[in-house]
């Protein structure tokens, strides 16, 4: 009985391990490299936009570099990778153990030696999932940093234009020469990418990514406030991430908002569309018993007896006779014998 109950719980896939190396690591290793040569090469070239003479949107004063900031890279890419690794960590491994033995998915077996544990495939299908998204929100600001070209609003304090040799006379003049800019190279490049911002598409794809897997897979039932509580905290932090952005004059609020579009939807449309909201797979699910009729309230059906109508057996009657063919002939009413009153009278 035990091994029948184990091979119950078993489902034999021989393509899962080849589909894994052929397909998904290689999809993976391709968005990873893409997103290097986006970061830290000069394939792709930046679109260089022209300026206007003395734009004051584009005269804020220099932050200095990232490293100095109140929300620095390190920091972000650090919360980004570390809350929802713990997060789907903490959750997967006390939902193994909480759950039921029925309701677990089943252990995929592609071999005599190859045996995938749910709690093991869960796992590395979630975090899977969330770091193709994280490349592929890198990638998605990357590209449209690269395409578009847009100023931060500190632009003309790291670009510094010689006003004279471009012969700015009007602010209403617009500069197109290339080399209009004075300062540093790295730095004139780094103010040409800020339209949509990437800590702000990351930020919020790692908050929307772990809220949603927080509201689908956390069941609590002795508080209410675990969730709202620990959401808000999560979407708080992308929040801050942003303000942050823009008080340093690093990112305009369109650049903030337009990295938050971006990075949401990728969330929203890998947890939807990919990993069917964090749920088990329809063939893991056990099958549902067949429900019988439920008598009414505080009467059971035997209590019930079927009362036959002397119009249905009338109605009986008429069809069993013209099914026959025979004419039918109305039933006479029966005799009932009245006492007559000579016999009523002698009685008396």
């Amino acid at each position: 009985m035990r091994n029948i109950g184990d091979r119950d719980l078993q489902k034999t896939s021989t393509y899962i391990v080849p589909c894994f190396l052929l397909v998904e690591l290689v999809i993976m290793a391709g968005t990873v490299l893409l997103a290097y040569y986006f970061e830290y090469t000069d394939t792709f070239p930046v679109h260089i936009q022209g300026f206007f003479c003395f734009d004051k949107t584009f005269s804020k004063p220099y932050p200095g570099p990232e490293d100095d900031s109140k929300a620095p890279p390190v920091l972000v890419y650090s919360l980004v990778t570390a809350i929802p690794t713990v997060t789907i960590l903490i959750g997967e491994v006390t939902t193994f153990f909480v759950k039921a033995e029925g309701a677990q998915e089943k252990t995929i077996v592609t071999a005599d030696c190859c045996y995938f544990n749910p709690l093991l495939r869960r796992i590395v299908r979630f975090l899977g999932v969330y770091s193709f998204g994280l490349f592929a929100t890198t990638i998605f600001a990357n590209a449209g940093q690269v395409v578009t070209g847009n100023q931060t609003p500190h632009f003309l304090s790291a670009c510094r234009p010689n006003y004279t040799v471009l012969g700015c006379q009007s602010p209403m003049q617009y500069i197109t020469e290339r080399r209009a800019c004075t300062g540093n190279p790295y730095l004139v490049a780094s103010a040409r990418k800020s339209f949509p911002s990437k800590d702000a598409a990351l930020s919020i794809y790692s908050a929307v990514y772990t809220v949603m897997y927080v509201t689908l897979v956390f069941r609590t039932k002795g508080t209410r406030l675990t969730k709202p509580t620990l959401c808000l905290t999560l979407l708080s932090l992308a929040v801050l991430v942003g303000v942050v952005r823009v008080t340093e004059y690093r990112n305009h609020w369109g650049d903030i908002l337009a990295g938050y579009l971006t990075g949401g939807a990728i969330a929203a449309f890998l947890v939807t569309c990919v990993i069917n909201n964090f749920q088990q797979t329809a063939s893991a699910l056990p099958p549902l018993p067949p429900q019988r009729p439920q008598p009414p309230h505080g009467m059971p059906l035997s209590t019930l007896p079927r009362v036959e109508s002397p119009l249905e057996k009338f109605q009986d009657y008429r069809t069993l006779r013209s099914h026959d063919h025979q004419p039918y002939l109305c039933p006479a009413p029966p005799d009932v014998l009245l006492p007559s009153r000579r016999f009523i009278s002698s009685e008396v």
